[in-house]
């Protein structure tokens, strides 16, 4: 067992858990490269940045040349931890994972939700040392972009440069908003604003369906996005269904009435930039 967990912390990619025997054994899950092109991996990606950049065939053509390394990840895992030194940025291709931070005493906060298509990472290209976690919500099919790569692509092509640039931008602005969202509005206007940004955000990568969309939190999750007790997040939940604004039930939320939902979240999508002139 001592040489399991020597190995485990060697490849964090691997997981593990004991089987139901008189003898213990393990179970690794790899995570695998997958037979996916470069053109689908990077299709969700670029369907994103077009929505808040000007990109040419050129540029579309430069990205979607990018090599990806596939790897898949079961809920849950770390991609990257707080104090890691990666050499590479890893785009969602399926999934959800979320930033977060640890305070000394094991508190934790979400500090934002990243969707298929987003570089979550893009940052360490540039900060070497990581200071926060990435962790998987989800199931995730992700593809790994070296630095050395990524490097090579901005200074052979200025206008992805830029474009990349402008994606941390907006990432910034997202976080100056989550701060807003978290410091002055009342808990159940919180979530709604959360809700409705999630599916706005969702909406560009062609993946609301109607009234319904997936969220896939748990109740502590949404806590530890908040800054609340999960306890306090079931009360809020039952109130938002009681008023009929939402119903939110396993991992997916429905929107009953879209007024009072927007009204209540105080949103302003500004911030998100969802067109290249803004």
């Amino acid at each position: 067992m001592p040489m399991l967990a020597s190995f485990l912390k060697r490849r964090p990619n691997f997981c593990w858990e004991p089987r139901k025997s008189a003898t213990v054994s393990c179970h690794l899950l790899q995570c695998w490269s997958s037979t996916l092109t470069n053109e689908s991996i990077t299709n969700a990606v670029i369907t994103r940045l077009r929505t808040t950049s000007a990109l040419d065939d050129h540029d579309v053509q430069a990205v979607r040349s990018l090599p990806v390394v596939v790897k898949h990840y079961q809920p849950g895992q770390a991609i990257v931890r707080d104090g890691d030194r990666p050499a590479e940025c890893c785009l969602i291709a399926k999934g959800f994972c979320v930033r977060s931070k640890t305070t000394s005493n094991g508190r934790r906060q979400i500090l934002s939700i990243h969707i298929p298509g987003e570089i979550p990472d893009l940052q360490s290209l540039h900060l070497n040392v990581l200071d926060h976690d990435l962790i998987t919500l989800t199931e995730c099919t992700l593809g790994f972009i070296s630095h050395v790569f990524l490097r090579e692509i901005t200074r052979r092509r200025p206008n992805v440069a830029e474009i990349f640039w402008r994606d941390t931008l907006i990432d910034a602005a997202m976080f100056r908003d989550w701060i807003v969202n978290v410091g002055q509005r009342p808990a159940p206007s919180r979530l709604a604003h959360i809700i409705v940004e999630l599916r706005e955000r969702l909406k560009v990568i062609g993946q609301v369906s109607g009234a319904r969309f997936e969220m896939p939190l748990t109740q502590e999750q949404i806590g530890e996005a908040m800054g609340i007790t999960p306890v306090h997040v079931n009360r809020i939940v039952k109130q938002l269904r009681d008023d009929n604004v939402l119903e939110l039930h396993r991992g997916s939320v429905t929107v009953i009435d879209e007024q009072k939902l927007l009204e209540l979240a105080d949103f302003d999508g500004l911030y998100l930039h969802q067109r290249p002139s803004l």
